[in-house]
């Protein structure tokens, strides 16, 4: 069974930035091969695909967030990472770590077969 374990959520102001973190408890060869992603979800919205990275490096983001955010992972770490710049407060909600899509690129929910437990994040105007 594969865990996921977010972390790097916090509170900050406007115009502010954060790094989240999502460990993997699999073998490196096999995070390696892992389509992964971010998702978020805000009270009372459905959830909803933020950026995927492929096991070649390609990358996709929701219209939202281009050029504000980057994914990326550490295969020797078995980590995946979001970089959040020039956030904003409608950036607030959970934030979820996705694993293993069956789909390249996919920002889908459906797609993802493993889920972490999220991680907060609150932007204040």
């Amino acid at each position: 069974q594969v865990q996921l374990v977010e972390s790097g959520g916090g509170s900050v102001q406007s115009g502010g930035s954060l790094r989240l973190s999502c460990a993997a408890s699999v073998y490196t060869y096999t995070f390696s091969r892992y389509r992964m992603a971010w998702f978020r979800q805000a009270p009372g919205k459905e959830r909803e695909g933020v950026a995927a990275i492929d096991s070649d490096g390609s990358t996709s983001y929701a219209d939202s967030v281009k050029g504000r955010f980057t994914v990326s992972q550490d295969n020797a770490k078995k980590t995946l990472y979001l970089q959040m710049n020039s956030l904003k407060p409608e950036d607030t909600a959970m934030y979820y770590c996705a694993a293993d899509s069956v789909v390249s690129l996919s920002l889908r929910v459906g797609h993802y077969n493993y889920w972490g437990q999220g991680t907060q994040v609150t932007v204040s105007s």
